[in-house]
């Protein structure tokens, strides 16, 4: 049984003009317990988003989300409390997602204090331990956010995250607002605590390097859709679908093989989105079916599914 599960799960936004732009089409999705789901996609395409519905930072439109096989999507109040304290986010920014008057203890004390019902006593000495696991001491906690780097207050992020001892971790994009050299620390990091606290975690990047050194599977989407998942090495060997071959294409060290595919255009703008697949307009494999009728996510291969007509053809 997956420790979480989406199934199909819808966000919407206000239109500018009225009306609603779709962010997530019926997604559907499962994390199993102590694996790193990379998830991956350009700029706009609904990752934010769909990390965020699944702790209920985002309220869905439709669809359900099930931890532990516990149907949460409704939970409100007490019950749904105890719940989210198991449910915890690592955000892009260090830089807003800390109140910079309170000083670190009590930032990495509080999910205890709310959470988990711990005394203050309690919760202090919980919060000098967390600042030493992520490696900025217990006195750190004496200081406030400003008086640390982009990377140091990363770890003060994370160090928050953890404090509930959470089951389920979302890091969205946690390294993309830090310098290169700082970047492989905080990975580093995070690979050892999924490792050493048994964590399950569904990482958010555009960096492809990055999700190949962290993840144990891959998911990627595209305009608010789930179209491949498959297992790291078998998604970074052979890429199946045309939009994450093209993708890994534009990374040299990661190309599989052949040159770099160009995708024509940009991401269509989901107020708006083409008939048939999604992906239509851009794909240079294109066939007429295409335009026409949307592709279902289907399995082709133990633990990989795509979603595109023309996966099998292209195999063969």
């Amino acid at each position: 049984m997956p420790l979480v599960r989406a199934e199909g799960l819808r966000v919407e936004y206000p239109g500018r003009s009225g009306g609603k732009v779709r962010a997530l089409r019926e997604v559907d999705l499962e994390v199993f317990e102590g694996e790193t789901l990379g998830l991956v996609g350009e700029s706009g395409c609904g990752k934010s988003t769909l990390g965020r519905a699944l702790l209920r930072v985002l309220e869905p439109a439709a669809g359900r989300i099930e931890f532990l096989g516990l149907d949460i999507t409704r939970l409100r109040g007490r019950a749904f409390r105890r719940t989210r304290a198991d449910l915890q986010m690592v955000f892009q920014d260090p830089f807003d997602s800390l109140n910079p008057r309170r000083r670190v203890a009590d930032i990495v004390a509080e999910p205890l204090l709310r959470a988990r019902g711990a005394t203050r006593a309690q919760a202090a000495e919980a919060a000098g331990e967390l600042l030493d696991l992520v490696g900025l001491g217990g006195e750190a906690g004496l200081r406030r956010p400003g008086e640390f780097s982009g990377g140091q207050r990363q770890r003060i992020g994370i160090a928050r995250a953890l404090a509930s001892s959470p089951r389920f971790v979302v890091a969205d994009e946690p390294v993309s607002a830090l310098d290169v050299s700082i970047q492989a620390q905080v990975i580093n990091l995070l690979s050892d605590l999924v490792r050493e606290r048994g964590l399950t975690m569904l990482f958010i990047s555009h960096d492809l390097g990055v999700v190949r050194h962290i993840a144990d599977r891959v998911a990627v989407m595209y305009l608010g859709q789930i179209i491949e998942i498959a297992a790291r090495d078998d998604f970074f060997a052979a890429p199946a679908h045309p939009y994450s071959q093209a993708l890994l294409s534009s990374v040299p060290s990661l190309r599989p093989r052949g040159g770099r595919i160009t995708l024509d255009g940009d991401l269509p703008d989901p107020a708006n989105p083409p008939s048939g697949c999604l992906f239509s307009t851009r794909c240079p494999l294109v066939e007429e079916r295409c335009r026409t009728s949307m592709p279902e996510l289907r399995e082709i291969g133990p633990g990989r599914s795509v979603r595109c007509h023309l996966v099998k053809e292209a195999e063969h």
